[in-house]
């Protein structure tokens, strides 16, 4: 396949060359479940030929201009109309402007933002720009979101669709603060009654889909202590304050200190990723700086870790004869599923990828911007197998990363009938 110039899509993608999700699944046995099922798979070809395009144009956060003009003009074919947000991204409204009786609006999400990591795939539709990919797949999460919105409005052309559906395309996930603070900003939640999204899982098979009620993921936050000196001679330590030693202390006494001042069970974990201070062998330097990130499970441990982190800090170096600055950039809460919405999801997968596709799934450290929503709005993330049974287990954040394409007709089956159970549910 010719490498895609920029302001052009991908070539198109025979049928016949992507397999279809039912040579792993059973065709649904529910008739909606079924009418989704269809339209999905008459889309198979469009849909991983789009996914491909997304992954050769990966943009960075809050420059995801082409990959927002291509959904946008995708949702126009269909008949929708998209609103924009200010700079990038959008939303779509499908289905009754004003929810039915008993029913209400659900939002589906998806993130458009890639990673600043070389891309390593090998595939043909690697990425055109340079250190630039969809390490995260995100561009999976995009076209399983926009294929369920594809489906769900020919099911409102027909009159088959009763539920309000919001497709939410969010800019900015991968940096802090995300994009989904940009979409709440701009009235993206405005009538959203509950709200679902997809992250992909290389450890899960493609056909499965793995749950878990409460913390999915981690909070994060990103933190930076600076330490300054007056400088001095390493022959006369005594006569300054040693910066590098007062940051040895910091790495090593810190996080002991946040595992016996909160609650073990929160999950919480301090890692550094980066130690600067001096150029010579012989000379401590005037300052130093370490960052690192702060995680946590628990709710209501991370609204107490910013104090106990602070504090911890400033008693490891006060005998030092430094100073310390902190900075704590609070980051994402961590993502909590509803109970009742968690439900939905596996109710879904199993109506449309069989009654075995539920796999509890491990708790995450990772942190996810999603989370925000659920301070708003009750909802939940699931996680999709990408991997192809029996072949290589990826990780994300990698360059290397490869998906098993089915796995975008059943994220897609997935999200277009958890946003139908959901809307269908009884006002609480």
């Amino acid at each position: 396949m010719p490498t895609p110039a920029a302001d052009q899509l991908s070539e198109p993608v025979s049928a016949q060359d992507v397999p279809s999700l039912r040579t792993l699944a059973p065709q649904p046995t529910d008739p909606g479940a079924r009418a989704l099922a269809d339209v999905l798979d008459g889309l198979r070809a469009e849909l991983v030929a789009f996914r491909r395009d997304l992954h050769a144009h990966p943009e960075l956060a809050r420059t995801e201009e082409r990959t927002t003009r291509v959904v946008a003009e995708r949702l126009r074919a269909a008949g929708l109309t998209p609103h924009l947000l200010t700079g990038s991204g959008l939303w779509c409204d499908i289905g009754p402007t004003v929810a039915t009786a008993g029913a209400r609006r659900v939002a589906l999400r998806a993130d458009l933002d890639a990673l600043p990591v070389p891309d390593t795939c090998g595939l043909p539709w690697s990425s055109t720009h340079r250190g630039v990919a969809h390490a995260c797949g995100h561009d999976v999460h995009t076209t399983a979101v926009l294929g369920a919105g594809l489906a769900l409005a020919r099911l409102a052309q027909d009159g088959a669709l009763d539920v309000g559906v919001r497709l939410v395309f969010q800019p900015a996930e991968e940096v802090q603060p995300g994009g989904s603070i940009d979409v709440i900003n701009e009235g993206g939640l405005d009538g959203v009654g509950e709200i679902f999204s997809v992250h992909c899982d290389p450890k899960l098979d493609v056909g499965l889909v793995g749950t878990r009620i409460g913390p999915i993921t981690s909070a994060s936050d990103e933190v930076t202590v600076t330490v300054t000196g007056d400088g001095g001679h390493t022959s006369r330590p005594h006569l300054t304050g040693d910066v590098v030693f007062a940051l040895g202390q910091v790495i090593t006494q810190v996080p002991a200190v946040l595992g016996r001042r909160l609650d073990p069970r929160s999950g919480v974990n301090l890692t550094w990723g980066a130690v600067r201070a001096g150029s010579a062998h012989n000379a401590i330097p005037v300052t130093g700086t370490v960052m690192g990130t702060l995680r946590c499970l628990d709710v209501r441990a991370w609204e107490q870790a910013s104090a106990v982190f602070e504090q911890a800090v400033g008693d490891v170096v006060r005998p030092l004869g430094v100073e310390v600055e902190v900075k704590h950039q609070r980051g994402v809460p961590p993502v909590e599923n509803r109970a009742e919405s968690t439900g939905v999801l596996e109710e879904a997968a199993r109506d449309v990828l069989g009654p075995d596709a539920v796999r509890l799934t491990e708790q995450s450290l990772g942190g996810e911007d999603f989370a925000w929503y659920l301070t708003r709005v009750p909802g939940a993330m699931a996680r999709l197998g990408t991997r192809t049974p029996g072949g290589h287990t990826h990780d994300i954040h990698q360059g290397d990363l490869r998906v098993d394409e089915r796995a975008i007709e059943a994220g897609a089956l997935l999200l277009a009938r958890a946003a139908y159970l959901a809307g269908r549910r009884p006002r609480p």
